[in-house]
């Protein structure tokens, strides 16, 4: 039977819970009896499940593959693990914060509901946010690993506290060789975390840039850089010592002397449910942006 006129067809929710947070377990039975009767199916891993009764069970990997949009309960830790899951496959991300910044768990508590519903209706924004695909090589050149971030790429020291040595090349160019803690490598979304704290600038959300920012840099000359998303980015680890990469805080790998990372704009964005506060208004809430201090 053909669709009605103006009637959306019920929509595959997916959702992913912070591990040990009473409160989302309880939000998720509360937002699953909405969409129940809404007839949306609700899908989950077999943890998150116990929240939802009559969800179907799936493995995290296979998420993105079998739903329309994934509810995120908990904090941005949280949200970045569910990008990783369903962002490659286009299905966009609904975050509730329940955790301490909410930076891009764009929904409170009390708004969850309502907005969810809005949500179903296709009456709620959606943001496109820019990806950076992180390409590891070896000294010759072979491809060992790519992963995708949302907020950053950082190589930074092991556990052994010294300098580190990285050579930084755009479209063949070199640019510089940073030498320090490390250095981070950002997504306009990932300015607010980690290379806000090192110094680096904020961007807006809709740009696409890379940003990249020195840690701890021992070099006076050395400062946070902008390049165009579309250029060929290679940093290479030229230190007699190995360094550590880290994905978005969710996943890392060493990085010995001569290897490197290559890195560009995926061709799939992030999609993200978007609130009513503005991104400046969310960096007055997070951070007192503008407030006179004293």
């Amino acid at each position: 039977m053909a669709q009605a006129a103006g009637i959306l067809p019920a929509m595959r929710i997916g959702f992913l819970l912070k591990r040990g947070k009473p409160e989302a377990r309880e939000l998720a039975t509360e937002l699953g009896e909405i969409l129940l009767r809404r007839h949306c199916p609700l899908v989950a891993s077999a943890e998150d499940a116990v929240a939802l009764p009559g969800a179907r069970v799936v493995e995290a990997s296979e998420m993105g593959a079998c739903i329309d949009a994934l509810v995120v309960l908990g904090g941005d830790g949280t949200f970045l693990y569910g990008a990783g899951l369903v962002a490659d496959y286009g299905v966009p991300l609904f975050g509730v914060n329940l955790g301490s910044m909410g930076f891009i768990t764009h929904f409170a508590r009390g708004q969850a509901a309502v907005a969810l519903e809005a949500a179903c209706q296709g009456r709620l924004p959606i943001d496109e946010r820019m990806r950076l695909s992180v390409t590891v090589r070896s000294r010759s050149g072979v491809v060992i690993e790519t992963r995708n971030a949302v907020n950053d790429a950082v190589i930074s020291q092991p556990a052994m506290a010294r300098l580190l040595d990285f050579e930084a090349r755009l479209d063949g160019e070199v640019v510089t060789t940073y030498k320090g803690d490390g250095l981070i490598l950002s997504t306009p979304t990932g300015s607010t975390a980690y290379n806000l704290a090192a110094g680096g600038p904020i961007l807006t959300p809709n740009l696409e840039a890379i940003v990249l920012t020195p840690i701890c840099s021992h070099m006076l000359t050395n400062r946070p850089l902008v390049v165009r998303p579309d250029s060929r980015l290679i940093v290479t680890n030229v230190s007699e010592t190995g360094a550590q990469l880290t994905i978005d805080g969710q996943w890392g790998r060493a990085i010995g002397p001569g290897e490197s990372i290559e890195v560009c704009k995926t061709d799939r964005p992030l999609r993200i449910y978007r609130g009513a506060a503005s991104f400046f208004a969310i960096l007055h809430d997070k951070l007192s942006w503008g407030e006179r201090q004293g």
